[in-house]
């Protein structure tokens, strides 16, 4: 499990290892060693030019320095301003070169930007913005200590322009702008250097989920019973019923009033089975519509008192209405406008609105997007590795709430169901590849799945 920590959670990090006896100039060597070592594997022998800012961010940038010249590498120092803390004070001492203003400095290949890292809280000054863009611009190899200097830590915002860097190091855990955009965008390829500190975190990585393959004993019903509510537009709903057999559910049956025929002869057509107590998950929303019928068939799927994943029309529906009291706890799947008609406005980082979402419906809330979080009603949340770009095509969504109700249907949680469907989803589509559609996903599902046996 890997913990995404806030400023706040890493500074306490870090002051629990200090009162356990390590010193902040211990860390502070751990860490500038650590991201040294990446930056050596990185790059290489490159000359390199390391930007420190008067903070312990730019005291790890003295320690990066002293490292790669030790290993033969031609470094030159360019500071903000002089230390002041009394640990980078004690790191500048510890570099035998020269350090040079940064409004001076040239460019080298490699550069280093150890200006700012977690806990910046307002914009860069604009001389200071100048100065990192131009040399940002001039290197072949851009690394960012931490987070790129001009990004907030908790919430993805950018305080000023940002460069785009190649690698971000930062140090015992992921931080919230890491993953969340528009600061996800610039990072580039981020590597967690261990310096010794224990922490924790009710917010999380979303990763590769670990799924019991079939044993001897499983038949289809106990792999999962999955029941879709067809609506209006059948494409929808076909894509949401393969994704769902093929990610592993035993049964799939389609719920429909006519034949739908683009759909695999595994799956099962037929009339409503919302009575049939072996149901593990029912899936509507995909395609439904927003008449009469479609109220209708949202109803009778509420009173059915199964684990729902509740997707597009059917958000629409819900919207403006009093969440049902659920005898068990649905998934909803908004996109951003869909989120925005069933919460309306929520303050605060797209986490943050995320789990004031589940607490209000009472639902785990999957809001998806390019950095899609999952949020259920008691404060656990977690965030998705950057997705394809190409997702954001028609008929994705349909997939996900297909893959997210076979993974319920298997016996997951809600919360721990809507992260693996997430994860499954998310690497299906790197299968897929550029240009990818919606349908392409479904032949990439059984590999995706194989990968978590």
């Amino acid at each position: 499990m890997s913990f995404i920590l806030t400023a706040e959670e890493m500074r306490a990090a870090e002051q629990r290892a200090i009162d356990a006896g390590d010193s902040v100039e211990a860390l502070m060597e751990r860490a500038g060693t650590a991201a040294a070592e990446a930056i050596w594997r990185f790059g290489g022998p490159l000359p390199t030019l390391v930007l420190c800012g008067p903070g312990n961010n730019g005291g790890d940038g003295y320690v990066i320095a002293r490292d790669l010249a030790d290993r033969g590498v031609d470094v030159r120092v360019a500071a903000l301003a002089e230390p002041k803390s009394e640990a980078a004070k004690w790191a500048r001492d510890q570099w035998r070169g020269t350090v040079q203003p940064l409004d001076e400095a040239s460019h080298a290949p490699l550069l280093i930007d150890a200006l700012f890292g977690t806990g910046l809280a307002r914009p860069l000054d604009d001389a200071t913005v100048r100065a990192l863009g131009r040399l940002a611009r001039e290197a072949a190899v851009r690394v960012a200590i931490d987070l790129p200097s001009g990004v907030a830590t908790d919430d993805g915002r950018i305080l000023s322009p940002v460069p785009d860097y190649d690698l971000s190091i930062t140090f015992g855990a992921r931080k919230p702008s890491h993953l969340l955009q528009p600061a996800a965008r610039h990072m580039g390829r981020i590597a967690v250097a261990d310096i010794g500190i224990a922490a924790t975190s009710n917010l999380w990585l979303i990763e590769r989920p670990s799924l019991a393959a079939p044993g001897p004993d499983d038949h289809k019903y106990r792999r999962g019973y999955v029941a879709l509510v067809a609506g209006e537009m059948e494409g929808a709903i076909a894509l949401a019923a393969t994704a769902a057999a093929r990610t592993g559910a035993g049964y799939v049956r389609l719920v429909a009033s006519r034949l739908v025929a683009a759909l695999p002869s595994a799956v099962v057509q037929g009339p409503d089975p919302h009575e049939d107590e072996r149901i593990d998950a029912i899936v509507i929303g995909p395609g439904l519509g927003r008449t009469g019928e479609a109220k209708e068939l949202l109803r009778q799927a509420f009173e059915s008192n199964r684990p729902l994943v509740i997707d597009g029309d059917a958000l629409t529906l819900l919207a403006g209405h009093p969440y049902p009291q659920w005898s068990r706890t649905p998934i909803l799947t908004p996109h951003a406008g869909e989120f925005a008609r069933l919460f309306g406005s929520l303050p605060g980082s797209k986490v943050e609105q995320a789990r004031a979402a589940a607490t209000r419906a009472g639902a785990v809330v999957i809001f998806k997007g390019a950095d899609t979080v999952v949020a259920a009603p008691d404060g656990r949340a977690a965030v998705a590795r950057p997705a394809s770009h190409w997702l954001a095509s028609a008929g994705t969504g349909d997939v996900l709430a297909g893959i997210v109700a076979a993974m319920r249907a298997r016996g997951l949680d809600a919360f721990e169901a809507a992260c693996a469907g997430v994860w499954l989803h998310g690497r299906a589509a790197e299968m897929a590849g550029p240009y990818l559609i919606a349908d392409d996903m479904l032949a990439c599902l059984p590999s995706a799945l194989a990968e978590c046996r």
